[in-house]
């Protein structure tokens, strides 16, 4: 099979782990997602993942309750090293070679994220799952999706979601929505559609990096998009 992409840098939301628990890490979506990661694997792309940590704590969420923001955001940070571990064991299970770096120093259970080392593992055929964000508080792991992609020189990110693409409105709640086919960046910013943070659309937009949003739960949605089937919203210039 053709791919319309050969290095890609895939966002799995913590949240997207959990399933109907709405909390930590359900074997079965987790054992699944890996066998998806697999089937792009065997196409011959390289893959680069960043996972928040949602599933565990979400940062601006322990803040709105009274938390300080930095010590939530470092918190969500760890959480999102925790589900990095969990898709790494979750991978290799499934004999793919992988490696996690974090954005701050945890030396006993990964490597500290350093570019070069990290498009190395790419080259080498190994999956690199980017874990700790960005590594600063008030920044979320979709900018820091668009950051990894950008310094690994991915030519696309793909956002792994629970809904079939970008809507211009909820349409969990609003029946009548509308999905987007495509969306440029202009559209995205000024219609603040909430598919991704305004920071990260703009990082996406200076380097021209192309954004598909998608829907994870189906089995193999992943493989349709990197083989260039319309899945999902495209968001590009």
């Amino acid at each position: 099979m053709s791919t319309a992409y050969n290095r890609i840098l895939l966002k799995v939301s913590g949240e997207g782990l959990a399933g109907e628990e709405g909390f930590g890490i359900n074997p079965t979506i987790i054992g699944r997602l890996a066998k998806d990661i697999l089937e792009v694997h065997e196409l011959g792309v390289q893959i680069g993942i960043v996972i928040g940590g949602g599933n565990i704590i979400r940062g601006m969420t322990a803040a709105s309750q009274g938390m300080d923001r930095a010590n939530a955001d470092y918190m969500g940070m760890m959480a999102s090293v925790i589900n990095g571990m969990a898709l790494q064991d979750a991978l290799e299970q499934v004999g793919v070679p992988t490696r996690v770096l974090t954005a701050f120093e945890i030396k006993a259970v990964a490597e500290p994220y350093i570019r070069r080392r990290a498009i190395r593992h790419l080259e080498k055929r190994r999956i690199v799952i980017f874990a700790g964000g960005t590594g600063n508080p008030y920044f979320t792991t979709d900018t820091a999706a668009v950051l990894r992609a950008n310094e690994m020189n991915a030519d696309v990110v793909l956002k792994a979601t629970n809904v079939d693409g970008v809507y211009n409105a909820d349409p969990k709640k609003d029946p009548s929505a509308k999905r987007y086919e495509t969306v440029t960046y202009a559209e995205a910013i000024q219609n603040n559609l909430r598919f991704m943070d305004q920071t990260a659309i703009a990082l996406c937009r200076e380097e021209n990096l192309p954004i598909v949003v998608f829907d994870m739960s189906i089995t193999g949605n992943i493989a349709k998009v990197v083989s260039g089937e319309s899945i999902g919203t495209k968001i590009q210039e």
